[in-house]
């Protein structure tokens, strides 16, 4: 059980004040990974910032080049405490998404921290630097109470996750041995809600499609030609609800995952979605007909219209447009077999008359989890539930994206993810923010974690090593 003590620490930290000081300087450097000229200040934010966190705890801390030349670098800090200790690796990213400067409400500035009641403001306050801090201040509170962690210590940052982390797959590879580690604790996306403690132990993969029909250079007037030119607006749009019906169920059998797994469903029983003030509420009739609303978001693929146009929507003119353009993304579970999807589109679509649909598949990102009956899923609930006083939601995934398969594929590790952010953060948008609340409780949460894991007993061992 974690000390009381300790407990007191993190909890004062956040309410003296000091992490919101300390996210305030991490926020004003202006990480954008979209942006080549700001590369200076992400070179800044690890040489500034996170290297010197990591050499407080006692950590030697190295930077790598990124395989790819997209890639920003990656910085690695290590603290070996005895060969005969667990080793932990933890995540994160120094970048953010753009700053979106001039959209933020009220005149705020992205890169600089403000407060208003809970909600703290500001460019990466929630993704990813408010996490990454939580987890670093929890870290260098265990060891200031112990002298030591009691495990031993791997952190891993990388520049590039708002971009598709581009060469981290490629890194991990190629640094088995230095990143080798028995579990990955580590802080990103959301809780299921603002007030329920949360574990996700994967993320949801997507597939970015194309659909094209261009069937002609020019428009011809709707009026000569209506009734005799092929639509190309209106054949993609049949082809579209071939795919996809007007409830936003997918008829492509391809496209759906295998089954959904008991232990997924027992999982994820009795879990709300939108549980918090201003979430919208999901649309009744929406998505996959037997399920509920969490075993639709966690649990299943859907197959989304992401941005669909022709000709110019907003000046019409009285001619039927020559080309039509729809952007679709499949978010899928893991199990799913995504191998074949641009074939598998492409007959589905002929198959229903619209051979003139050209598919293309633009992107991807891989679908993962650690299984749900994991030894050290059980040993993180059961640590976290022993602080907290109430259930710990467990999701087998959340439904958006990590580069969670880098580490359970290629590494070899369970992963477990202990998210410090809500659904309605706003992570992508103007006014992203941190709920002080999730921090002061983030950190208690997190320095159970790292306790358990460097004081095991007798009533709550680790998990056995696995086979090397």
């Amino acid at each position: 059980m974690i000390p009381a003590n300790l407990i007191e620490q993190a909890e004062q930290y956040v309410d003296s004040g000091a992490f919101f000081a300390d996210l305030a300087a991490m926020v004003a450097y202006p990480t954008e990974s979209a942006k080549p000229g700001s590369r200076v200040a992400v070179w800044a934010y690890l040489d500034e910032v996170l290297t010197p966190m990591l050499t407080d705890l006692g950590c030697s801390v190295t930077d790598h080049p990124n395989p790819h030349p997209a890639g920003g670098p990656f910085l690695v800090g290590t603290r070996i405490e005895s060969a005969s200790l667990p080793t932990l690796l933890c995540y994160g990213h120094a970048d953010v998404v753009d700053g979106q400067s001039g959209r933020w409400s009220d005149g705020r500035d992205p890169w600089t921290l403000s407060a208003d009641g809970d909600r703290w403001y500001g460019r990466g306050s929630a993704d990813n630097k408010g996490q990454h801090l939580v987890n670093l201040a929890a870290l260098r509170l265990l060891l200031a109470r112990q002298g030591s962690l009691g495990f031993n210590l791997i952190f891993l940052f990388e520049t590039g996750e708002e971009i598709g982390s581009p060469g981290l797959a490629e890194f991990a590879a190629a640094h088995r041995e230095l990143l080798r580690a028995d579990v990955l604790i580590a802080s990103d996306g959301p809780r299921l809600d603002a007030a329920t403690p949360t574990l996700f132990l994967g993320a949801r993969g997507g597939v970015q499609i194309l659909l094209d029909v261009d069937l002609r250079p020019d428009a011809y007037h709707s009026g000569n030609w209506g009734g005799v030119l092929r639509n190309p607006a209106t054949t993609l749009a049949g082809a579209i609800a071939s795919c996809v019906d007007g409830n936003g169920r997918i008829r492509v059998p391809a496209l759906l995952p295998p089954a959904l797994p008991d232990a997924v469903r027992e999982a994820l029983a009795g879990v709300t979605v939108a549980g918090s003030p201003g979430d919208p509420s999901p649309d009744e009739g929406w998505g996959e007909t037997g399920l509920t609303a969490a075993e639709r978001l966690y649990g299943w693929n859907t197959l989304e219209v992401l941005a669909l146009g022709s000709g110019d929507v907003g000046n019409p003119v009285n001619a039927i447009p020559g080309q039509a353009r729809a952007v679709l993304q499949l978010r899928y579970v893991a199990g799913t077999d995504v191998s074949e999807v641009e074939k598998a589109i492409t007959e589905h679509l002929a198959a229903h008359g619209h051979l003139m649909v050209d598919v293309s598949v633009v992107g991807h990102f891989p679908a993962s989890r650690t299984p749900l009956d994991d030894p050290w899923v059980g040993w993180a609930k059961g640590s976290l539930e022993q602080v907290t006083g109430k259930p710990v939601a467990v999701l087998p995934n959340i439904g958006g994206s990590l580069p969670n398969h880098v580490f359970t594929d290629i590494l070899g590790l369970p992963t477990l993810w202990l998210p410090h952010s809500y659904p309605g953060c706003l992570q992508h948008a103007p006014d992203e923010h941190m709920l002080g609340t999730i921090a002061r409780e983030g950190i208690v949460l997190a320095a159970t974690l790292f306790h358990a894991l460097g004081n095991p007993s007798a009533d709550h061992p680790l998990p056995a090593p696995r086979p090397a």
